[in-house]
C-alpha cells in the first residue's frame, strides 16, 4: 500500500513537470522564429482575409438563390442580376485562392528558412560539445535530431501557425454570419457541437502519445541503424547478421506500430467530421423546410447559405483539432532539439590570447610538461585518475604504458583538453593549458591515434587537411618518411587519386595516411597513441625509424602496448589505475623487474 501512495503522490508532479516542460518548449521556438515574425504576421492576415472573403460569399450565395427561385416562380429569370452574383462569386473566390496561395507560399518558405537555419545552429553547437556529451549519446540519435525533428518543426511550422488561427477566426465569423443570417438555424448547427468537441478530444488524447513516441522511437531506431553500418565489419565476423537483424526489427516494429496508431487516431478526425456534418446537413434541411411553412420565416437561399456554413463550421474544428494536433508534434521535436541546445558546453575562449611565443609566424616551443597532481573522472562513481604528477624536459620521448582501463588515453585526452580535469593541472613551457585557447594548445600538437580518419577527397586533400602553404617538397618528404611513396606510385593520379570510400584503403595504409598527416603539420609536440598497430611488423620498423626522426628535438609522447617500439624511450611512465608506478628507460626499468617487467617479459616469453 505504501508504495501504491508513493505512486499516486508522484503522478501530479510528473504532470507539472510535462506542462512545464511543454510551456518551456513553445517559449524557446516563440524565441527562435525572432526575424520572421513579419511575414509569419503578413501571411496570416492574408489567411484571415480569405477567411473573410469566405464568410461573406454564401451571403452572395444566398441573394443568387433566391433571385433564381424568385425568378423562376414567375418564370421570369433576371439574367443580368443572375451574371453579376456570378461575376461577384468568381471575384471572391479568386480572392482566396491567391491569398491562400500567397499565405501558403510565405509560410512554406518561413518553414524552410527557419529549419536551415535550426540546422545552421546545431551545426554551430555541435562543434561547442564536449566529447562527454557524445560518450552518452549514440550518434544515430543525435543525427535524428539534425533531420527528423527539424524536419517534423518546419513542416508543424507551416502547417500549424496558420492554420490555427485562420480556422479559428472562420469559426467565429461563421457562427456570427448563422445567427444574423437566422437564429433558429444557427442553434441547429450548434447542437453538434458539442459532439464535435467530444470526438475532437477524445482523438487528440488518443494520437499525442502516440506522435510523441514516434519522434523519440525515430530517433532510437536511427540510433541502431548508424550502429549497424559503422560495424559492417565486426557483426560479419562474428556471425551476428541475425541477431542484429532481430533488435533492428523488434525496434522497427515497435515503431511501426506506434505511426500506425499516431496515423489511424490522426486520420478517424475527418470522418468523424464529415459524418457529423452529414448529420448537420439534414437537420438543416428539416429545419429549414419547417420554417418555411410556418410562415415563410427563411428562403431558399437562406438554406442554400446554410449548408454552405455548415461546411464552414465543421472544417475549423477538425482543422483546430490538426494545428493543435501539429503543434504538439512541433513540440514533441522541439523538446529535443532545444534540449540538444541547451546542453553544457565547453567553457567560452573569447578572451582568450595567445600565450606562447611566436617567431616567423610558428610557435617556439621548448617543450617542457607538467603534470601537476591531476585528477579526474569520467562521472562521479569512477574515478580514472585519482592523483596524478609527472615532469617531462623539452625534447624528451616520452612512453606511457600499462594494463587496459589504467588512464593511458584519458591522459593524453586531458593533456588535448578534450576533456576538463577535475583538480590539478597540465603545464607547458610553465603555462597552464586552462589559460591558452584550445585552437593555440591544439595547433602545437600533431595527432595520430588509433583510430584512424579517412575523408572522400584525394590522398593530397587527406594528407595535407588542414595544414597551410605546404610545398610538394615538404610533402614527398613526409610522404617518403610514412613509407607511402610505393602505394601512391601504384594509383592511378598519385596524389591526385581520390578515395571515394575508406574501405578501399587497408588499416594500415590508413593509418600511413594519417601518420603523413602528422608529418606534414610538423608541430612541435607529438602525441602517438598506437599509431603503429595497424601495420604489419616490417612497415612498423620503417616506420618507428620515421617517427625517430619526426621527434628529434620534439617533445613526444607515446601510447603503446607494443612495449617494442618504445624500448628507446627517454622516459617510460608506467601506469596503473590511473597512477604513475615506475617510470625511466626501459634498462632502468627491466634492472628494476617490477611491473613494466613483467609485462614486457609477458610479451616476449615465447622469445
Amino acid at each position: 500500500m505504501k508504495n501504491m501512495s508513493a505512486t499516486t503522490k508522484s503522478r501530479p508532479t510528473a504532470k507539472k513537470v510535462d506542462v512545464a516542460s511543454l510551456k518551456k518548449t513553445y517559449a524557446n521556438m516563440f524565441k527562435s522564429l525572432k526575424g520572421y515574425w513579419g511575414w509569419i504576421i503578413l501571411a496570416i492576415v492574408l489567411s484571415i482575409c480569405s477567411v473573410v472573403v469566405q464568410i461573406i460569399a454564401p451571403q452572395i450565395m444566398k441573394l443568387l438563390t433566391d433571385a433564381i427561385s424568385d425568378g423562376a416562380g414567375r418564370n421570369a429569370i433576371d439574367m443580368a442580376l443572375i451574371g453579376r452574383y456570378g461575376i461577384i462569386l468568381v471575384i471572391f473566390y479568386s480572392v482566396v485562392a491567391v491569398t491562400n496561395y500567397l499565405s501558403g507560399y510565405i509560410m512554406a518558405s518561413i518553414s524552410q528558412r527557419y529549419a536551415e537555419r535550426l540546422r545552421k545552429d546545431l551545426c554551430i553547437k555541435i562543434n561547442k560539445m564536449p566529447l562527454s556529451y557524445f560518450d552518452g549519446h549514440q550518434y544515430g540519435d543525435t543525427l535524428s535530431i539534425m533531420t527528423n525533428d527539424i524536419d517534423q518543426i518546419g513542416q508543424s511550422l507551416q502547417q500549424g501557425i496558420g492554420m490555427l488561427i485562420s480556422s479559428v477566426v472562420m469559426l467565429i465569423g461563421v457562427l456570427i454570419a448563422m445567427f444574423i443570417t437566422s437564429w433558429q438555424m444557427a442553434l441547429t448547427v450548434m447542437s453538434s457541437l458539442p459532439l464535435m468537441i467530444l470526438f475532437l478530444l477524445l482523438i487528440l488524447k488518443l494520437a499525442n502519445p502516440q506522435f510523441k513516441a514516434r519522434q523519440r522511437l525515430l530517433g532510437e531506431v536511427n540510433g541502431v541503424v548508424e550502429e549497424n553500418f559503422s560495424g559492417q565489419l565486426i557483426i560479419k565476423a562474428f556471425n551476428s547478421e541475425n541477431s542484429k537483424s532481430q533488435v533492428f526489427n523488434d525496434k522497427n516494429k515497435v515503431l511501426g506500430v506506434t505511426m500506425v496508431k499516431a496515423q489511424f487516431f490522426g486520420g478517424l478526425m475527418m470522418p468523424i467530421m464529415s459524418f457529423i456534418s452529414y448529420f448537420a446537413f439534414a437537420a438543416v434541411c428539416v429545419v429549414g423546410g419547417l420554417l418555411m411553412n410556418a410562415g415563410n420565416l427563411v428562403t431558399f437561399g437562406t438554406i442554400s447559405a446554410f449548408l454552405i456554413y455548415v461546411n464552414l463550421f465543421q472544417s475549423p474544428l477538425a482543422q483546430i483539432a490538426q494545428a493543435v494536433d501539429s503543434l504538439q508534434m512541433a513540440a514533441a521535436s522541439g523538446k529535443r532539439v532545444f534540449d540538444f541546445m541547451e546542453e553544457k558546453e565547453v567553457s567560452s575562449e573569447d578572451n582568450k590570447v595567445d600565450l606562447l611565443q611566436a617567431v616567423e609566424g610558428k610557435k617556439k616551443i621548448r617543450g617542457e610538461v607538467e603534470f601537476s597532481h591531476v585528477k579526474f573522472s569520467y562521472d562521479e562513481s569512477r574515478v580514472i585518475i585519482p592523483d596524478f604528477s609527472a615532469k617531462v624536459k623539452p625534447g624528451m620521448k616520452v612512453a606511457i604504458v600499462g594494463p587496459t582501463g589504467a588512464g593511458k588515453t584519458t591522459l593524453v585526452n586531458l593533456l588535448m583538453r578534450f576533456y576538463e580535469v577535475d583538480s590539478g593541472d597540465i603545464l607547458i613551457d610553465g603555462i597552464s593549458t586552462k589559460d591558452m585557447s584550445r585552437s593555440e594548445l591544439r595547433d602545437i600538437f600533431g595527432m595520430v591515434l588509433q583510430d584512424t580518419w579517412i575523408f572522400e577527397g584525394s590522398l593530397r586533400d587527406n594528407i595535407v587537411y588542414s595544414t597551410k602553404n605546404v610545398s610538394e617538397e615538404k610533402l614527398n618528404k613526409a610522404i617518403s618518411e610514412a613509407s607511402l611513396s610505393h602505394y601512391i606510385s601504384t594509383l592511378p593520379g598519385g596524389l591526385d587519386y581520390v578515395i571515394e570510400n575508406e574501405s578501399a584503403l587497408s588499416g594500415g595504409e590508413k593509418q600511413l595516411l594519417t601518420i603523413a598527416r602528422a608529418m606534414v603539420e610538423d608541430a612541435p609536440l607529438l602525441i602517438l597513441d598506437e599509431a603503429t598497430s595497424n601495420v604489419d611488423t616490417r612497415t612498423e620498423e620503417v616506420i618507428q625509424v620515421a617517427m625517430d626522426r619526426l621527434s628529434q628535438g620534439r617533445t613526444s609522447f607515446v601510447i603503446a602496448h607494443r612495449l617494442s617500439t618504445i624500448k628507446n624511450a627517454d622516459l617510460i611512465l608506467v601506469m596503473r589505475d590511473g597512477n604513475i608506478v615506475e617510470q625511466g628507460n626501459h634498462e632502468k626499468l627491466m634492472e628494476l623487474g617490477g611491473f613494466y617487467a613483467s609485462l614486457y617479459n609477458s610479451q616476449f616469453a615465447g622469445e
